[in-house]
This record gives structure tokens, sequence and C-alpha cells, in this order.
């Protein structure tokens, strides 16, 4: 078993190699992105008012706007601000059966947070005051689910930055 996994381990370093040689570009001779940030990444709440609660009251993520979702009559399209002018927005659709969260292909994986280290420790304790269970943890990383089953992570890193090196 140790061996086959040894195996898959070399073969997989060998596809990101040939990869990391024909797409990979240094800093400084790769262009400029075309875009100018992420405007919004929207997520689905099942209740309005709970998802406030969560961002708002223990992340303390501000809540910026709410009002009527232009593609869905009665449907609520609410904003928390991240910092750095990057939002996190919500829909809810009163009316639709939606299936509980569940990871699958082209769906989110997680959202990664960067918050500074002081700010993780305080966030941290007000998570486990809240009762929201830590999945996981590593240096300076925990992963916990928001209140739809949503799995995020707060990060003490800066942007731009994995495990202390630079990704941008």
């Amino acid at each position: 078993m140790g061996e086959q996994k040894a195996e898959v381990q070399s073969d997989r370093e060998r596809e990101w190699s040939l990869l990391r040689r024909k797409y990979l570009v240094g800093p400084g001779e790769r262009r400029a992105s075309s875009a100018q940030g992420i405007h919004h990444l929207a997520l689905l709440s099942s209740d309005v008012e709970r998802t406030i609660e969560f961002y708002q009251g223990v992340l303390e993520f501000p809540l910026t706007e709410l009002f009527e979702n232009r593609d869905y009559s009665g449907s609520t399209h609410f904003f928390f601000d991240l910092g750095n002018g990057n939002a996190l927005a919500f829909f809810d659709f009163p009316g639709l059966e939606m299936e509980p969260y569940k990871e699958v292909l082209g769906s989110l994986h997680h959202l990664a947070i960067s918050v500074p280290l002081d700010t993780w420790k305080h966030l941290r304790v007000k998570l486990e005051t809240a009762g929201i269970e830590i999945a996981f943890e590593h240096a300076g990383s925990i992963y916990f689910n928001g209140p739809d089953g949503e799995r995020l992570e707060l990060l003490a890193e800066p942007l731009g930055e994995m495990n202390g090196r630079p990704v941008l």
C-alpha cells in the first residue's frame, strides 16, 4: 500500500512539473490579469437572519446591503464586506426545494479568507464560543462550516501568499 501511494505521488510530481513548465510564467514575465478582482462570491442561504447573525455576528463581516434579487422575485440578495474591496453575497430562494450543501465537481470546495493573526485568534475563540466545530486546523489555518454547510477557512496569511510563499 505504501509503495503504491509513493508511486502515485511520484506520478503526480511529474505531472505537476510538466504543468509548471508548460503554463507557469514568472512574476516578472507574466501579463497583468484582465480582471479587476472578485466583485462578489454568491452563495445560497436557507435563512437570511441566521446567515447575517453568523457572518456579521460571529465572523464580524459587516452587512453592507440587502435588496431583492433581480433574477428571482421575493429572493433576498445581501452582501458582507470582506475587506480590501471584496464582498461575499448570498441569495435565498423561498419556495424552491434546495438540497443541503455537498461537494461536487465544479462546486465550492472552500472559501479561504485572509485575516491578521490577532484577528484569527479572536475569531477562533468566537467560533468555539458559538459552538462552531473546527473541522481542521493547521498552523494559522482553521476550517469550519457556515450555517448552510459551506466550508470556510480563516487563514492567518497575507493576501497573495500560501504557506509563507507568494502565489500572486
